[in-house]
């Protein structure tokens, strides 16, 4: 589970709004993660491998205090998770149970994962923001994740925050939320992103000088000749 150093260099420069928009160019509504926001304000932009973790209703006989020492369990997970990963958790949106506390997420920063994102909470406010781990999530509650959820597993296909995510696929996370990239289009993403990101500067650039917006955003043939010629000179 790698990305490729020029793949992140290179969306690193690029927002989650920019990437939104290329993917919607191209069919694709549904990749920002619905009510993962982050923890911190002012987190860099994140972007790494997702390592899936799933969670599904709690059942009293499964989820225990004792089923953290099993072999499934989120300690285990965490010892798989590779460098540079980020950790995409499915807690089927629950918020009155903390999928992590601060002392998985002190183990997950020593492993050096690049961040946690859940469409759930986090339990242990203070501590986590400590450990210092970039968090994408709906908040923070006190009760433990047995106290409504139960984990059953690792790197496998997971619905977070109403979105399709598979183990690998390329995530980006930054003020305005987390967005997948699909395997399938991520050259194609890397190789229209720093353009679209250029030419959406320019045009912020040109309504700072007062141009209306008609003809404007979108461009019209004026519009995109006068910015081809821009581009052609800058």
């Amino acid at each position: 589970m790698t990305l490729d150093a020029r793949a992140v260099q290179v969306l690193e420069t690029v927002t989650t709004a920019t990437l939104t928009t290329i993917l919607l160019k191209k069919g694709l509504r549904n990749v920002w993660i619905r009510g993962a926001m982050p923890l911190r304000p002012g987190q860099t932009r994140v972007v790494g491998p997702a390592f899936t973790l799933r969670f599904v209703p709690a059942r009293e006989d499964l989820a225990t205090p004792a089923s953290w020492g099993s072999p499934i369990s989120t300690r285990a997970a965490i010892e798989a998770m590779p460098e540079g990963a980020v950790a995409v958790i499915d807690a089927m949106g629950v918020t009155d149970a903390g999928v992590f506390g601060d002392i998985l997420c002190a183990r997950m920063a020593r492993r050096n994962v690049a961040a946690l994102v859940t469409d759930g909470v986090v339990r242990d406010l203070a501590g986590v923001l400590g450990t210092g781990l970039p968090v994408w999530a709906r908040g923070a509650a006190a009760p433990p994740s047995v106290a409504g959820l139960t984990f059953v597993g690792w790197n496998e296909t997971i619905g977070c925050g109403g979105v399709c995510i598979q183990p690998g696929e390329t995530i980006v996370a930054d003020q305005d939320g987390v967005v997948v990239i699909p395997a399938a289009l991520l050259d194609e993403v890397l190789a229209e992103a720093p353009e679209q990101e250029r030419m959406e500067g320019w045009i912020v650039d040109e309504v700072g000088r007062g141009a209306v917006l008609p003809g404007l955003y979108p461009m019209n043939a004026e519009t995109k000749a006068r910015y081809d010629a821009w581009r052609k000179d800058a």
